[in-house]
């Protein structure tokens, strides 16, 4: 079949590609974008190329449309990218900056070389690093090399729904950089990590900033850590349209004029007059942040989600402030036709993000991907909920039993311990290790994002292990966010759902009193639009004739949704938010160019 493309793919203008600043949580000005055309070459050995075969679009991965390759790299082989890059005005001697080179994500395992130095090896596909390269950067004529090696499917590291094999519920798998890489210069100090708690109760915002010395340990016990800050707070306000660039953030109608503070120790900040967050008025407060000669903007939003039972009821319900809010929420695998992961532009996220408010979604769950911060952003800023999956790992899945034997079990209600790692391809420690590691970076990188209301540990038993230990981490690095340990089966009690999948059965769920009951995944029904398919295969959870069929069994599974909304259910998930190659169950078609299901 023809290569499929979105509007933005089609579209898109090479010489500027993904230019917006990629981290809206901590925003300078000063910073240089590095997407757009690099030199490829496919090695077996693990040795820089003399010569490279052609050039390849940063930030989208070999196997995709746009990054004008268009092949797979193999677990046995290397992928080399090269491009060289410029510093103007910049002068190492005097020292008076820092440059950070920036990743926002590298599938799966790569090598950082800057003018000829080997200055950082990473290895996880879905989280972003940074590196200090002012001790080898020059003003002009960096050559910047980077070595990525990506095993996919055949080892135990992350790979979400990525596989070699592609077919059915799994996608064609992708490679190397497939995120925004950019330049900032920063002072000799300065601002490492802003967080931020906000307590509606008590009317106030928790805010900690991290210094530079915080991390570094030659300093930390030379130097004090508690370096003077000042914050000035914005009052709050919608934003429809995304701010770009610090600049643009006005310093007039300031909400604190100026909270001094330290570095690296947490600081409340009275909001006397709160404006709450909500999927109808998301309201955000811009904050400013100053140590030393840096500067960054970052955000924050008053609001809580909650687990309560409410008057007359016994059963739990999901509150946002206080309020209980039935999250009517759509999965969403964040592929792209042209592109596979990498979003072709900022406005075709927007367009998913608001389509998805328009068709009746206030919750959307994003599933086994970490998206790029913008995503998170606009998600933000737009008012939708989402519920954040860790990307599951594990070596081969055997589907006899996490998927057609599980499946079977639930509905029999026979309970299933989590206590076979071999069944569960579990059974190499490093893997587990790592999938602790990336899980508490995953908190870390996205837990500032006032729209994430929950953390899905582990999806229908895939890499699942030690699931009552992983819900203890995740409580204690965040208390004040909701946990769904085992989405589908291989529940193990624990966690603040009951959380079922049914795609086959009459729904049905099972109240509990310690925890809400969910459906975190039904529908998944099926209709080819002609013309706007990736594959030639189908694949769904129940076959349409046309799109008539299609919308009639939808309102119908979605008529027994309602019904067990009196019994106790929360929270449901429809599969899924548009088609993925042979998965042709979507909302929308993976061209995002025909809607399937219509506004309900």
């Amino acid at each position: 079949m023809k290569q499929l493309y979105t509007r933005w793919g089609k579209n898109l203008d090479r010489d500027h590609v993904l230019e917006e600043y990629p981290r809206p949580l901590l925003m300078r000005e000063d910073y240089q974008i590095l997407n757009g055309w690099w030199d490829y070459a496919f090695t077996i050995d693990y040795k820089q190329p003399q010569q490279y075969e052609g050039r390849i679009l940063v930030p989208f991965s070999p196997e995709t449309a746009l990054s004008g390759v268009g092949r797979q790299l193999k677990p046995d082989e290397y992928l080399w990218y090269r491009r060289n890059f410029d510093l103007p005005g910049w002068d190492r001697e005097k020292g008076q900056n820092r440059i950070l080179l920036h990743f926002g994500a590298v599938d799966q395992s790569c090598e950082v070389r800057i003018n000829g130095h080997k200055v950082k090896r990473h290895t996880g596909g879905y989280l972003p690093f940074e590196v200090d390269i002012s001790r080898y950067a020059q003003e002009s004529a960096n050559e910047l090399i980077v070595a990525v090696k990506d095993l996919s499917d055949t080892s135990y590291h992350s790979k979400g729904k990525q596989k070699l094999n592609a077919g059915g519920m799994f996608y064609t798998a992708q490679s190397g950089i497939w995120q925004t890489v950019w330049l900032e210069k920063v002072p000799e100090t300065y601002i490492k990590e802003i967080k931020t708690v906000p307590d509606i109760e008590k009317k106030i915002i928790r805010i900690k900033v991290s210094s530079s010395y915080s991390t570094d340990k030659k300093n930390v016990d030379k130097l004090s850590r508690n370096l003077p800050i000042e914050i000035k707070i914005r009052k709050p306000g919608l934003y429809p349209d995304p701010v770009v660039k610090p600049s643009q953030i006005s310093t007039e109608d300031m909400l604190e004029t100026a909270v001094l503070a330290v570095s690296d120790k947490w600081i409340e900040i009275p909001i006397e007059s709160i404006s709450l967050w909500n999927c109808e008025t998301p309201y955000l407060y811009y904050f400013e942040v100053k140590l030393g000669d840096d500067r960054a903007i970052s955000y924050f939003a008053m609001r809580k989600f909650s687990l309560e039972t409410k008057v007359h009821e016994e059963f739990l319900r999901i509150c946002l402030n206080g309020e209980v809010q039935f999250q009517n929420g759509v999965l969403d695998q964040g592929y792209w036709p042209e592109s596979l992961y990498t979003p072709p532009s900022d406005a075709a996220m927007i367009f998913d993000i608001q389509e998805m408010k328009k068709t009746g979604f206030n919750m959307v769950r994003k599933h086994l991907k970490i998206e790029p911060q913008r995503w998170y952003y606009h998600c933000d800023r737009l008012g939708i909920v989402v519920w954040q999956d860790m990307v599951n790992g594990g070596s081969y899945y055997k589907h006899w039993f996490v998927t057609y034997g599980a499946t079977l079990l639930s509905w029999l209600r026979i309970p299933m311990r989590d206590v076979y790692p071999r069944l569960l391809s579990r059974e190499a420690k490093a893997g587990r290790l790592e999938f602790i590691r990336e899980m508490k970076e995953t908190i870390r990188l996205l837990g500032n994002h006032p729209s994430i209301a929950a953390w899905v540990i582990f999806n229908e038993g895939w890499g699942q292990f030690q699931t009552e230990d992983m819900t203890r981490i995740v409580r204690r690095l965040d208390p004040n966010r909701l946990i769904d340990q085992a989405s589908g089966w291989f529940d193990q009690g624990g966690g603040d759902f009951s959380s079922l999948h049914n795609y086959f059965f009459k729904l049905f769920i099972r109240p509990e009193r310690e925890r809400a009951s969910v459906l975190s995944e039904f529908g998944g029904y099926s209709y080819r639009e002609p013309g706007h398919c990736a594959k030639e295969k189908l694949y769904g959870y129940g076959i349409c004739k046309n799109k008539k069929d299609l919308e009639k069994r939808f309102l119908e599974r979605w008529s027994g949704v309602r019904n067990l909304i009196p019994q106790g259910l929360s929270a449901s998930i429809y599969t899924q938010w548009t088609d993925v190659e042979e998965e042709v169950n979507g909302v929308f078609t993976y061209d995002r160019e025909v809607r399937k299901i219509e506004p309900f």
